[in-house]
């Protein structure tokens, strides 16, 4: 026990050693006149403003690898007349207009600094018309975010949450004990109470590489769902480095996250929550002006809870990925290894069309029988979305299908599933399921419209069983060595269909008056819930909070 205890400190050594020697090494490089350094916040409903530069076939753009830097050659003039619009150039109006409509609330200029600061309000107002439920959310938020010099900048946000939400919110956050895409709090009965935090310390040490330290999320895909790796669930802490070279874009993330319905060893309160490490790592390489290739690594284990048990382990800081592969078909071993493939191809321009597949385990001679090996575990996603759709400058389009196969992304130890907070690191839906979706959007000056649309079945499981749709469960429980299928257990199907109109009121902090309305309908042979909904807004920020499931 010693010698393990003496090895963790050595390998913790070693860590900080090779962090060390890299940032010197690569902070002697010759800096661009302007860096890539400033972090867009990810938000499917802004990021998609930028597809008209992102999918154009001349851009070469590593487009799969989010969150995106504002000022990247590629955007920066996209993203500046969004940061621009409705904006009195002429700066004629009076304080009070500007910092409503123009401006944010604080600025701060030096010689080699910005620093903005704004308060970020989500007041919301809803009418839930099948139960006759009033619903309601009361959020206060604030984001502090500048550049220091032309390598350094950082984001911050920040917010306090009470609401009361549909029936079928409620449900989720009653039986997993946690906000969706948010964090736990004080969630009684009726109205919840909860917190929610974003930090981003971002520096570009040269043209070539970008080291951000973050508690946030990630995600790695073209589609509005990712099967590798998405930002569903709550934030965790992570350390990302990024770096590029010609046509080919590298991402290493080494994160630490919790999981509060794990059990752990100890009554002890002290050592809290247990934990998991993930060290992922994503190549995507520009093939051609149209074809991009994507390759994925993902690797999950538990962390340290009592004396003697392994915390970080040292073997997952090299970047090679699939150099130790081989673990994704062990069944026995403690870690989980996940790997996949992201392809895109612009068959027009403005057009992209976009899969991904990963696979969790396979057995080659099971695979190719075809008869429902449960450890047969993979996950697929087809779409195509671009831009401008008719020629319609501003009109936006998505479609996409998603599936995973029973038991894809769980594992024998429920700390080293795929998953933080309770919640799914790629699709929300876990696995077992099949989704077809759909996104229009339109933007004219501050009008935004949007409407989306949501087919999926997937297999509940009865009580006592394990069909392969919960991620948490042991997956040694299956129910079945062969004969499993996509949608075994409880036959469920879900329709959901959604419908925002709002008016930009402040582009800088995303400051908007919104109507929407939700209709949602999820029937199988044990029970049928139906869920109609109107609300109003006065919202704020970017950010994605995920309702539709």
């Amino acid at each position: 026990m010693k010698n393990s205890t003496m090895q963790m400190k050595k390998n913790n050594i070693r860590f900080k050693i090779l962090f060390a020697l890299s940032l010197t090494f690569f902070s002697t490089g010759a800096a661009l006149s302007q860096t890539p350094n400033q972090n867009i916040p990810y938000s499917f409903q802004f990021y998609q403003k930028l597809n008209h530069s992102v999918y154009d076939q001349n851009s070469r753009f590593h487009s799969s690898i989010k969150g995106y830097y504002a000022d990247d050659s590629v955007l920066v003039k996209r993203y500046r007349g969004l940061m621009q619009l409705g904006v009195d150039s002429l700066n004629k109006r009076s304080w009070v207009r500007r910092k409503l409509t123009d401006e944010h609330l604080i600025n701060l200029k030096g010689e080699d600094y910005k620093v903005y600061i704004d308060f970020l309000p989500d007041f919301q107002i809803g009418r839930e018309t099948t139960e006759r439920k009033t619903t309601w959310l009361n959020t206060r938020g604030f984001q502090i975010g500048g550049d220091v010099g032309e390598k350094f900048s950082f984001y911050a946000s920040a917010y306090e949450n009470q609401g009361v939400f549909a029936n079928y919110v409620t449900d989720f956050i009653n039986t997993n004990e946690v906000v969706p895409s948010e964090m736990t709090g004080k969630l009684g009965d009726k109205t919840k109470d909860w917190s929610y935090a974003t930090a981003l310390l971002s520096y570009t040490a040269n043209k070539h590489l970008n080291i951000a330290l973050g508690y946030d999320k990630n995600f790695i895909g073209d589609g509005y769902r990712s099967m590798l790796l998405s930002d569903v669930a709550a934030n965790y802490s992570f350390l990302r480095l990024r770096a590029s070279l010609g046509n080919v874009q590298y991402q290493t993330i080494f994160a630490y996250m919790l999981d509060p319905g794990a059990e752990k060893f100890t009554t002890d309160r002290r050592l809290g929550d247990r934990g998991k490490w993930m060290a992922a790592h994503y190549l995507d390489w520009n093939v051609t002006k149209r074809f991009s290739a994507g390759f994925f690594q993902a690797v999950t284990w538990a962390d340290a809870q009592v004396e003697g048990k392994r915390g970080f382990d040292f073997n997952y800081i090299h970047p090679f990925i699939f150099l130790r592969s081989v673990e994704s078909a062990n069944t026995s071993s403690p870690d989980k290894m996940r790997l996949g493939i992201n392809l895109k191809y612009e068959v027009l321009d403005k057009t992209a069309l976009y899969g991904q597949f990963m696979f969790d385990e396979f057995t080659a001679k099971e695979f190719f029988a075809n008869n429902g090996y449960w450890a047969n575990k993979w996950a697929v996603q087809l779409g195509f979305r671009g831009s401008d759709l008719f020629k319609v400058p501003g009109l936006n389009y998505l479609a996409e299908f998603n599936t995973a196969r029973p038991y894809t992304y769980a594992h024998f130890d429920r700390v080293s599933n795929y998953a933080a907070m309770n919640q799914p690191l790629a699709h929300p839906f876990g696995a077992n399921f099949r989704e077809f979706l759909g996104l229009l959007n339109y933007s004219y000056k501050r009008f935004d419209f949007q409407g989306q649309m949501i087919y999926a079945n997937y297999g509940l499981d009865p009580a006592g069983l394990n069909y392969g749709k919960n991620i948490f469960l042991d997956y040694s429980t299956h129910v079945s060595n062969y004969g499993n299928f996509i949608g075994q257990g409880i036959k469920t199907n879900l329709f959901f269909t959604e419908a925002k109109v709002s008016y930009l009121i402040n582009p800088k902090y995303n400051l908007r008056a919104e109507i929407g309305g939700i209709i949602r309908k999820e029937s199988s042979s044990v029970a049928t819930q139906n869920t109609g909904m109107i609300s109003f807004g006065l919202r704020s920020t970017f950010r994605n909070l995920y309702r539709d499931f």
